[in-house]
């Protein structure tokens, strides 16, 4: 009989007697579970503090979106005064202070960040060991979010369709597109901050401080939501999906490369795209459409945008089966994601939040009906 005993078993039986040994009696496994469950408590009263601070943050950003507004308005009466030139400059100033800067020192400052990034800058900006492969996740990525706007210019289009006249709901999921303008100088600015504020302050906000909030309750969740928060910081019903969606594989990347440099660089590229488009609109403006080279180099835009969209969504269409096999890390294990998820919807600060949320993704809707 002896001879036909299972080794496994056997050597289970030869773990479970020195896990025995080291752990005491059977009030010391009590004590251990005891210890985990004081643990998790103490993991979710953490994760619901994060969330709280998240909305915080995100209350303090709405507001100052609203006076970056209400400074554009007053602003806005002095043009024939200080000219359009003028006006930009000092607009767009106040502007990098209050949607940029104010926000981000604020959620510096409730989360300790610089105290924990200090030292670490470097190994948080390294450049990751794949480089060229960590770009080559740009055309899926663009495919990705670009995919999202056309399904989102869809349902515009049905919206439009079938709910004929209700110009309002329809201009919810138009298109943000900026005004073409005869001002270089203010064009130049819009660029300025496309190309290079957005991605610094924004990856740092977001993939950066949130990211790193979020990261000890579980990869995954700090992915999704900070991709969420990214969404809604750009204020538009419209830009909501894809940005979302730019986010989730913004978020990836981070996770896979541990730095902030690629993340950055790849937002600045897509918001790159976006500037040239205004570019070309602002020089089509100025030359009143008749520079053939111009015309010629805007169609040529479009076709090459047209292919990036189209390669891009077959690239990432490709990698879904590989993105279905990822897992993502969990330090906080046994508690569900959407249970997680959920915590985050329902924190006070978050609810507070979304009313802000709502009035920018409703065009003002809550601000008119108070101003009226």
């Amino acid at each position: 009989m002896e001879n036909n005993e299972n080794p496994v078993i056997s050597e289970q039986d030869d773990i479970n007697k020195e896990s025995n040994n080291n752990t005491g009696n059977d009030g010391d496994h009590v004590t251990n579970n005891e210890s985990n469950n004081d643990s998790n408590i103490d993991k979710r009263h953490g994760y619901k503090i994060v969330c709280a601070k998240l909305g915080l943050s995100m209350c303090v950003y709405f507001i100052c979106r609203l006076l970056a507004n209400g400074v554009a308005i007053l602003l806005g009466r002095t043009v024939g005064t200080i000219g359009a030139t003028a006006y930009s400059l000092i607009y767009f100033a106040i502007a990098i202070v209050l949607v940029y800067v104010v926000p981000l020192l604020f959620t510096a400052f409730i989360f300790k960040s610089f105290d924990n990034y200090k030292g670490k800058y470097r190994e948080l900006y390294k450049k990751p060991k794949r480089l060229a492969r960590a770009m080559g996740t740009f055309p899926a990525t663009f495919g990705l979010g670009h995919g999202i706007v056309l399904l989102t210019l869809l349902a515009s289009f049905l919206i439009s369709r079938y709910l004929g006249g209700n110009t309002y709901i329809s201009d919810l999921f138009r298109p943000t597109v900026f005004e073409p303008s005869t001002d270089i100088i203010s064009v130049l600015t819009m660029v300025f901050m496309l190309v290079i504020i957005a991605p610094l302050f924004e990856e740092f906000l977001v993939r950066g401080i949130m990211y790193d909030a979020l990261k000890p309750y579980g990869t995954g969740i700090a992915i999704l939501i900070s991709s969420i928060l990214f969404g809604l910081m750009h204020g538009s019903l419209y830009m909501l999906f894809y940005t979302t969606a730019y986010g989730l594989a913004l978020g990836y990347i981070r996770y896979a490369t541990g730095s902030l440099f690629i993340v950055t660089i790849l937002h600045a590229i897509v918001n790159s795209i976006g500037a040239l488009a205004l570019l070309l609109g602002t020089l089509l403006e100025i030359t009143n459409e008749e520079n053939r080279f111009i015309n010629t180099a805007y169609t040529i835009y479009i076709v090459a945008l047209f292919i990036m969209i189209i390669v891009g969504i077959a690239v990432f269409i490709s990698k879904i089966p590989a993105i279905r096999k990822f897992k993502f890390e969990n330090d906080w294990k046994g508690v569900n994601p959407w249970k997680k998820t959920a915590w985050f919807f329902i924190s006070i600060p978050f609810i507070i939040m979304m009313i802000f949320a709502f009035n920018e993704l409703s065009m003002g809707l809550l601000t008119n009906l108070v101003l009226r």
